[in-house]
């Protein structure tokens, strides 16, 4: 273990685990890693690991609700200063596909994962679908109730998964400002007409 390694503080040391964890966990799922592959890539011995986690099921919770946080912040930051519904969601799809193509890992472990037979994790899955549409829901400004705001943000939610899903399988690169203004057409044509 390095110097500098040693010297991190206990938050800085916790977010380069998840870091190190999320390449381990993308490279070889969550059954086929172990505690020994997170610590040694992380150049930590295993003790240091359970300093921060308590076991494997832990850390894997850790990552999924630190990534779903990731995603999130993305699209709320993007969306914050805009007060245009059409503009909000064009910026929406834009910070939403970018962060996936520049993160298909930490992608694949939320939306792509052969973990989700695990109930736990596929609850967290729907619990951060959930929470986008919470933060969403409000962004759409067109005299409806909260309930349809919520449904027609599920629906959002919904498209861009599935769009990134296959192209996060086809393996290529994308241009994620040309992939999110193509879904933005298709779903602003559906948004402008709610509430008419």
């Amino acid at each position: 273990m390095s110097t500098t390694a040693s010297r991190l503080s206990a938050d800085a040391r916790r977010e380069q685990l998840l870091d190190v964890a999320i390449d381990a966990f993308a490279k070889s799922g969550y059954h086929s890693t172990s505690m020994n592959d997170v610590a040694a890539a992380a150049g930590v011995t295993k003790p240091v690991l359970y300093q921060h986690f308590d076991s494997k099921r832990a850390l894997y919770v850790a990552l999924l609700e630190d990534v779903g946080d990731r995603i999130t912040s993305a699209v709320l930051e993007a969306t914050k200063n805009t007060d245009s519904g059409k503009e909000t969601t064009r910026l929406g799809f834009i910070a939403y596909f970018t962060w996936v193509a520049e993160h298909p890992r930490e992608f694949q472990l939320l939306f792509g994962s052969n973990d989700r037979t695990d109930v736990e994790f596929t609850a967290m899955t729907r619990k951060l679908e959930s929470s986008l549409a919470e933060a969403i829901a409000p962004l759409i400004t067109a005299g409806i109730d909260a309930q349809h705001q919520r449904t027609l943000a599920l629906g959002l939610i919904a498209l861009a998964i599935g769009v990134s899903q296959h192209l996060i399988a086809e393996g290529k690169r994308f241009n994620p400002e040309t992939v999110a203004e193509q879904v933005f057409q298709f779903a602003w044509a559906g948004l402008r007409s709610v509430g008419r």
